[in-house]
């Protein structure tokens, strides 16, 4: 009976993986005959898997989608891997926490004594990103919405709330016409990266901000991204880059502190220890400004600022900490506090916050 469970548990995980398959190249795969394969089919068929034999010369097997939620069976990495995910869920950004927990008792109430006890030892608290703790969670339904129109390649209609970056305040502009392309999810945060029709490029759009109208717009036949990775696409865009996953604004200097101590902070930064406690550490940033004064929480002194353009930001950055202490206005504009940062905005994806240091 062992023996025959562990078949029909492969069988499936066989099914599941490819469209079709001979029947010949299942009975090779399971080691068994071509009869057996037929009575582990049937009896999968009998459990409520929809299972279609597929005609041919060698004739085959598909498994289709049934009416009715079958049982599920699980291998132990499975099983583990779907208990782990349902107490991450908590913090995937979606509100689903409810639910997840209702899942999670489901799930371990069905699973065999050795799966429960491997379960209950991984018992873990998920914490949220401090940075994003007033992100609002994306509703399912938006989420369900978004995903739909990009399944099906319908033009996505929305509504969607922009922060003003001068005063942080909400603005609302006319409808947008996206064409989705991928919907990636980061530091909590559910990011959609479209083609904006009304603007003829891409952008990436904060998913909690969008609003779907209905119904959906017409059809398209999906671009090519650039660099055809969403991946890098996404990194490059949110280091204030065009397509390159790389700082547009790097630069380095020696800290007054020993390399042991920079290294646990130093994020994507490279360190080089220069003995004497000091190092040279080269890092970058979307601005020169921001890039001065990440440079500044290492709270040491800075000798050899490299390039030029790095140390007229830790100018414009005195001017203004200057302004700070006395109380007072920095006299600057702020069109002239900000004429050494080279990133135009407008290379930023829309509703992008930078990162934090």
């Amino acid at each position: 009976m062992t023996a025959t469970s562990s078949r029909l548990l492969v069988l499936l995980s066989l099914l599941q993986a490819r469209r079709d398959w001979p029947g010949q190249l299942l009975a090779e795969r399971l080691d068994i005959s071509r009869r057996t394969v037929r009575r582990d089919v049937d009896r999968l068929r009998e459990m409520g898997y929809s299972i279609r034999a597929t005609k041919g010369p060698d004739g085959g097997y598909r498994l289709a989608a049934g009416s009715d939620l079958p049982p599920l069976l699980f291998d132990d990495d499975q099983a583990v891997a779907v208990a782990v995910a349902l107490q991450a869920a908590t913090v995937s950004g979606v509100g689903i926490e409810e639910a997840a927990v209702r899942a999670l008792t489901t799930v371990r109430q069905v699973m065999p004594s050795r799966l429960r006890h491997r379960l209950d030892a991984l018992q873990f608290t998920a914490m949220p990103n401090a940075l994003n703790a007033a992100v609002e969670p994306v509703s399912t339904e938006v989420l369900v919405a978004v995903s739909a129109a990009l399944r099906a390649r319908e033009t996505l209609r929305f509504d969607y709330r922009a922060v003003d970056a001068a005063s942080a305040a909400a603005t609302s502009d006319a409808p947008r016409r996206v064409e989705p392309h991928h919907l990636v999810v980061s530091g909590e945060r559910w990011y959609l990266v479209g083609w904006d029709l009304d603007r003829d490029d891409w952008r990436i759009f904060r998913v909690d901000r969008i609003s779907p109208r209905i119904p959906n717009g017409r059809r398209f036949s999906p671009r090519e991204l650039p660099g055809a990775d969403v991946r890098a696409f996404v990194s490059a865009r949110f280091t204030g880059s065009e397509t390159a996953d790389e700082w547009p604004c790097r630069g380095s200097a020696v800290l007054q502190i020993s390399a042991a101590e920079v290294l646990p902070f130093a994020g994507d930064a490279v360190v080089d220890d220069l003995g004497d406690g000091r190092c040279r550490i080269h890092v970058g940033s979307w601005s020169w400004v921001a890039l001065a004064a990440s440079l500044g929480r290492f709270d040491a002194a800075l000798a050899d600022v490299q390039p030029r353009d790095l140390r007229e930001a830790f100018g414009v950055l005195a001017g203004r900490y200057a302004a700070a202490q006395s109380g007072r206005l920095n006299d600057k504009t702020p069109a002239e506090a900000g004429a050494v940062s080279t990133v135009s905005t407008s290379v930023r994806p829309e509703g992008f916050e930078p990162p934090t240091f």
